[in-house]
This record gives structure tokens, C-alpha cells and sequence, in this order.
């Protein structure tokens, strides 16, 4: 009989990433990913749309040879402020059944995030640990949540009344909203800004407008996902340039002087490699001792 599944809360999840390690590892599978050797099975997320309660459910499976991992991901999104995402990752043994700043602009002294939610929170978590910015602006469509994200930020933040306002003069900006229609415009963009597209994550949704989609160099974390799923892409008709991976292996060059866009629509290979790391730590954690 087949062990009882090993259970590890969120809490303990973040406990056992707190110790660097995992963006090399990240780095290393979105390269795999891009290389197209076969070494990773991943097919685009399968969703069941629930437009009564407006959301969806959706499934993402992925295995890597190298790193014999098999895992799938089940995520619930709903457009409510409160409990937008939900997720469990599902890490099987194959046997019976979340980088480097590749795209980082020259200068790197003010960030803007737009949102202010759960996903808002971990991207200034891991920008603020990684780049020296000198700034951080935020703005929420709901004041009160951005209030309280700053109370809950790690160092200053500036709270904007505007998204405008936010946008204006950063070098980075990352737009983690459940908008439907575009909240970030082109003409606001800093030329050689980089912007990180996270939410918009359906055929119909987007949250940047036609001119910034169209004349930003626009990177995708997979092509095939991009344009089947994302509605920046779709709708405003802009030609991908290259999944991030082909830049990480060499394939294509990372366009640091002009305005980029990366436009991530998460994939289950980085949870694989997320969900492998934290179980290999719990396991030497709790390894019996000789």
C-alpha cells in the first residue's frame, strides 16, 4: 500500500524557502523549457471556466526528465478582491504515477507595482531583496488595500492615487491586477523601462494597451501559452520576441536598452522545480538519524 501523501502547509512551504536557492533553479528549467530537446513535457493549462461566479479553475501539469519530477498544479482564480488565487501543487513520484535579471533595465531606482494583493507582495518581496531601488511607488483601484500593503512592506513605500502617478518615472513596473482592461498606457512608460505583466491571464483580459504592447520588445515565459491565453497578446495583436528561456541558454538577446515587456503567465515547470526543492528540504530535515 502506497504511503499517505505528505501534506506541508503554506507556512511551512515559505519556511523552507526562506534560504536562497531557488532562482538558479528556476533559471535552469525555463532554459530547459525554451531548449525544446524533450527533456520537459508541458502542456499548456487546461481551464473550466466558472462564469457564473466569475472565475475559473485551472490545471497545470509538467514533467522533467532530468530532475525525474512529475507534478501538477491546481489553481482557482476568481475576480474577487478579498481571495482572488488559490493553488495546490501535487508533487508524484514519476516512477507509479518560481531568476536572474536577464531583462534588467540600465537604471534601477524606482519601481512601481500596480495591485496590491498576495502576488504584489512576494514580487516587492523578492525585487526589494534583490535590486537596490531607491524607490517604490503603488497604487491599488482600492486605496485601503494599497495602504495596508505599505503598512506591511518591508521598507517605505509611497502609496499613489493614480496609476499614472505610480507608472510615472519608474524603471521597473510590475502589473499584478485581476484587471480586464488596460491600467497601464504606453505614453505613461519611461522609455527603457521594464515592465513585468503577471496578472491578465485570460484570452479576454489584459491590463496594458495596444501602443506599449506593440512597441515594447515583448518576451513571454512560453510562446504557445502567450498566444492561446494571454489577452495582452491577443487582443492588441503584438509579435513575441522570445520566451525568456531562449534568452537564459543564449538563443536570443536580452534588448536592455529598449522597453520590454515580459509578460508571464506561470508555468508548471517553475512549480515543479518549487515544489522538488521544498520537499528535498523537508526531507533532509526530517531524514532519520544513523
Amino acid at each position: 500500500m502506497a504511503a499517505a501523501p505528505l501534506y506541508l502547509s503554506a507556512a511551512e512551504v515559505a519556511r523552507l524557502l526562506e534560504e536562497p536557492g531557488l532562482l538558479p533553479l528556476l533559471e535552469v528549467a525555463l532554459g530547459r523549457f525554451s531548449s525544446a530537446d524533450g527533456e520537459v513535457e508541458q502542456p499548456v493549462r487546461s481551464t473550466v471556466a466558472l462564469r457564473r461566479c466569475r472565475g475559473f479553475l485551472g490545471v497545470m501539469p509538467a514533467y522533467s526528465a532530468q530532475d525525474d519530477a512529475l507534478v501538477t498544479k491546481i489553481v482557482r482564480f476568481y475576480q474577487a478582491p478579498d481571495s482572488s488565487h488559490l493553488s495546490t501543487v501535487l508533487l508524484f513520484d514519476p516512477s507509479n504515477g518560481v531568476l536572474k535579471a536577464y531583462l534588467r533595465p540600465p537604471c534601477l531606482d524606482v519601481l512601481c507595482i500596480l495591485g496590491a494583493g498576495a502576488q504584489a507582495m512576494s514580487h516587492y518581496q523578492i525585487c526589494t531583496q534583490i535590486f537596490p531601488f531607491k524607490q517604490v511607488k503603488v497604487w491599488s483601484r482600492t486605496r485601503e488595500r494599497a495602504e495596508r500593503f505599505a503598512q506591511r512592506a518591508a521598507g517605505p513605500v509611497q502609496v499613489c492615487g493614480s496609476a499614472q502617478e505610480a507608472v510615472s518615472g519608474a524603471d521597473v513596473v510590475i502589473t499584478v491586477t485581476m484587471a480586464t482592461e488596460p491600467v497601464l498606457f504606453g505614453e505613461w512608460v519611461k522609455p527603457g523601462a521594464h515592465i513585468n505583466a503577471v496578472g491578465g491571464c485570460r484570452p479576454e483580459w489584459r491590463e496594458l494597451d495596444d501602443a506599449l504592447m506593440r512597441d515594447a520588445v515583448l518576451y513571454v515565459d512560453s510562446r504557445e501559452a502567450g498566444i492561446c491565453e494571454s489577452g495582452d497578446i491577443i487582443l492588441s495583436g503584438a509579435e513575441i520576441f522570445a520566451e525568456l528561456g531562449e534568452v537564459i541558454v543564449g538563443k536570443k538577446p536580452a534588448l536592455c536598452d529598449k522597453t520590454t515587456v515580459f509578460k508571464s503567465l506561470g508555468m508548471a515547470i517553475e512549480d515543479m522545480v518549487t515544489a522538488k526543492l521544498v520537499y528535498d528540504r523537508w526531507e533532509a530535515e526530517n531524514r532519520p538519524k544513523p
